[in-house]
Formats: structure tokens, C-alpha cells, sequence
């Protein structure tokens, strides 16, 4: 658990799938923070990579195509000092799976973008509000402070 005013070093961050939200969440937090803070992501169920989420991160300079979903069975470590969960069923998840250890679960209800309809851009708008819901809320929580300008 983290002390309040005090940045976590180790954040989870999850979502239903892991293919948009919490790939999003965790390419921010690590271009924010990097060799600060260890990031990684995991989702309920294991869903298929979403070329709009590469695509609206890489507007950001961020490169999510490496990216492959996986479930918090996948993951080989524990020890985050936060989760994060962006979906009401990875909240239940998470705090079913760290009932026993010393972290903080946090809930940030987080919109569905693969659930926008209309063209190619009003799809890709829904996406980029994600994203950008996503970038305000981790810098805000995680207290990012901009580098030195040199």
C-alpha cells in the first residue's frame, strides 16, 4: 500500500480484455514515468489487439503495436502497490485477487470505446477521449510533474 502524497512504484492497471483501456493506461504511465514506476496491465478475459488503440497512441508518439492482452493469470509477478481497474468486472477481479496482500484497488469507470458507432473518425474521437481521460487522471494521481525543460 502507499502512504498518502506518496507515488507508487509498482501500478497495475485493468480492464476487460486488456486491449484498449488498460494497454492506453499503462503506455501513459510508462512514457510519464519512465525507470520510476513499473507498469503493467491485465484484463479479465484475454481479448484481441485493437489497431485504433495503436493508432491513437501513436498520435501521442507512444507505440502500443507491441502490445499482446493478457489476463491476470498471465501475469508472473505481484507486488504492485496499486491497481488500477477501469472495468466494473476487473474491479471485482482484482480485489477478489488481492484480498490477502497490501495494495490499493482503485476504480476509475472508464468508457468503452469499442462500443462507439459512426464513421472511422467519430470511432477514433470516442478513443482519443479515452486516452485523453486516461493521460489527465494518471498524471493527476501518479503526481507527474513535467521534466526540466533544458
Amino acid at each position: 500500500m502507499t502512504e498518502p502524497g506518496k507515488r507508487p512504484t509498482a501500478v497495475l492497471f485493468a480492464c476487460g480484455m486488456n486491449a484498449v483501456r488498460s494497454p492506453m493506461a499503462a503506455a501513459i504511465a510508462s512514457a510519464l514515468f519512465p525507470g520510476r514506476i513499473y507498469v503493467k496491465s491485465a484484463g479479465v478475459k484475454r481479448g484481441d489487439r485493437d489497431p485504433f488503440v495503436d493508432q491513437v497512441m501513436a498520435e501521442l508518439g507512444m507505440d502500443t503495436s507491441k502490445h499482446q492482452p493478457k489476463t491476470f493469470e498471465d501475469l508472473d509477478e505481484s507486488g504492485f502497490d496499486l491497481v488500477v481497474t477501469l472495468a466494473p468486472q476487473a474491479h471485482h477481479k482484482a480485489l477478489e485477487l488481492t484480498r490477502t496482500e497490501a495494495v490499493d484497488v482503485e476504480y476509475w469507470p472508464t468508457m468503452d470505446p469499442t462500443l462507439a458507432t459512426g464513421s472511422r473518425e467519430q470511432i477514433l474521437d470516442a478513443y482519443r477521449a479515452v486516452r485523453d481521460q486516461l493521460l489527465m487522471r494518471i498524471k493527476k494521481r501518479l503526481d507527474w510533474t513535467p521534466p526540466p525543460s533544458g
